[in-house]
């Protein structure tokens, strides 16, 4: 048996031997091989070998071996064939692209055309929403919010803090990882089981915003489903349109709301192939209301199924609070459903509901699921609870008053001769029409009145439609109405803006929540 010492010594002596047959074998390489043409085949160029790493035993054991020298030629030469000065010539005049100017001279375009958007820091207690507090320059000041869309203020119901409280104090702050990956609890079944028996459907699935949910499942879809072609309204949300242009399937626009359109759009579509028609039930911004039952009919009667997003629906219609699908008794005509918890359920997360096969796919195949950390115990805990609210005569009782306010506020502004669009939903937008007159209204509000609502521009909406966008609220008191339309008239005015008169007699008012 050799010994130990003899070992080494062979061990060094192979070393030597391959460090030089490299050496030599690179020297050549350099006077023969990288002298080739630029656009040399890929299979004429030194392979690469265990020895090109510095963690090689044989480099370490060996000695006088110009290691980084042939690590650097590799580098010099390495897949392309191309002369070792051919990037320094290319590129010795230019100058490198300066990014910070870049991203400078972008946000002054935004702040240029009034775009630019400032964000208030609210100080919000849950004792006392919808009265907030404004920080500014070291200073608080109290105000009051218009444009919370906390629709039933549940994200400060003292049942919903108390099962946010003991959840953070049973289980912690956090999930601890993605669903896969230690982050499924009990809560996160329980939650997902009560949001499909809330929607009346086979399952649902959390995500960590509707937004997420949103992009997903439309990309992960519609890349599924063979031949697949979509359909989509032309007021859908930013995150449906993400999902959408991110999966670069076929798609089509419809306009907002317009059934004959979609039917024709449809009709030119083969029968046999996948469609998805996406669409919102309660639009964010303009406040309409689709007909789901005929947008359903459409939909399946050639072929393909609805995803429709209902936001600023959940908890806000229907007996049960479900959305608009409950209150019209359309549900089982609903294919897929996706929800906020974030809004009228006072938390935060999205969520989708559909069939059992839908959701496991979406489960199996979606990477903005997979790949996230899951909600947080205390967020699951409190959303049962909003869920258990709006399920009550207590949540029945909350959406009367925050239709009835809403449309107290619509009839009121209309007769001070704002121009209101006169919706059928619970938003109530004020059309401006230009995004530097909406600044000025909304900073003359807060400043003179300290009422707080946010002027919507671009790209939330089209240039042109600005507008403000107030959201009444069951926490709201009269006396806090009549303030806001006399406030609101005194700051248009002092904005140079023209009032206008139309007709919504509020004995006329027709509340539709059931």
């Amino acid at each position: 048996m050799l010994s130990k010492s003899s070992n080494s010594s062979k061990i060094v002596a192979v070393s030597k031997v391959l460090a030089n047959y490299h050496h030599r074998r690179f020297s050549l390489a350099k006077k023969n091989l990288f002298r080739t043409a630029l656009n040399s085949d890929y299979e004429n160029t030194i392979p690469l070998i265990c020895t090109d790493t510095i963690d090689c035993p044989f480099f370490k054991n060996s000695e006088n071996v110009k290691l980084y020298d042939i690590l650097n030629l590799r580098t010099e030469y390495n897949l392309v064939g191309k002369e070792k000065n051919f990037y320094s010539n290319k590129y010795k005049n230019s100058v490198m692209f300066d990014y910070e100017s870049y991203f400078s001279q972008k946000i002054e375009d935004k702040k240029r055309d009034g775009s630019y958007r400032y964000f208030k820091k609210v100080i919000r207690h849950a004792d006392s929403f919808p009265n907030v507090q404004e920080q500014a320059e070291n200073k608080v000041k109290d105000i009051t919010i218009w444009c919370s869309n906390d629709y039933l203020g549940l994200g400060r119901h003292p049942y919903v803090l108390s099962q946010v409280t003991d959840a953070v104090m049973k289980y912690g702050a956090g999930s601890g990882g993605t669903r896969n990956i230690s982050g499924s609890t009990p809560l996160h079944y329980k939650l997902e089981e009560q949001l499909a028996k809330l929607h009346q459907k086979e399952s649902a699935l959390l995500f960590t915003s509707c937004y997420v949910a949103n992009d997903t499942t439309l990309y992960t879809l519609s890349r599924m489903l063979p031949n697949c072609h979509i359909l989509s309204d032309s007021g859908n949300h930013a995150s449906m349109i993400q999902g959408i242009r991110n999966s670069g399937i076929p798609k089509t626009i419809f306009r907002h709301n317009d059934y004959d359109h979609l039917e024709a759009l449809l009709k030119k579509l083969p029968l046999d192939s996948p469609k998805i028609v996406a669409f919102e039930s309660v639009h964010s911004m303009d406040g309409s209301i689709c007909d789901l039952h005929r947008m359903c009919d459409i939909t399946h009667k050639y072929g393909g199924i609805t995803f429709i997003d209902e936001v600023h629906a959940v908890g806000l219609y229907g007996e049960n609070g479900a959305g608009i699908g409950e209150r019209d008794n359309a549900l089982e005509k609903m294919d897929i459903i996706t929800g906020t918890l974030g809004k009228a359920l006072g938390n935060i997360g999205g969520y989708i509901a559909g069939s059992s096969n839908f959701v496991d796919l979406i489960r199996s195949y979606g990477s903005g699921f997979i790949f996230t950390t899951s909600l947080p115990p205390s967020v699951l805990a409190g959303t049962l609870a909003s869920i258990d609210i709006s399920r009550s005569d207590e949540g029945r009782a909350l959406r009367f008053k925050h239709q009835l306010y809403s449309q107290i506020v619509k009839a009121k502004l209309i007769e001070a001769g704002l121009p209101v669009m006169n919706t059928p939903s619970h938003i109530v937008p004020v059309m401006v029409g230009n995004v530097k007159a909406a600044a000025e209204i909304c900073d003359r509000l807060l400043n003179d009145h300290q009422i707080y609502i946010q002027a919507i521009n671009y790209p939330t909406v089209a240039r042109g439609e600005e507008r403000l966008r107030i959201v009444p609220n069951p926490c709201h008191s009269m006396e806090m109405i009549d303030k806001l339309v006399f406030a609101l008239t005194d700051a248009w005015l002092k904005s140079k803006q023209k009032l206008i008169y139309q007709s919504f007699p509020l004995n006329d008012m027709d509340l539709v929540l059931f």
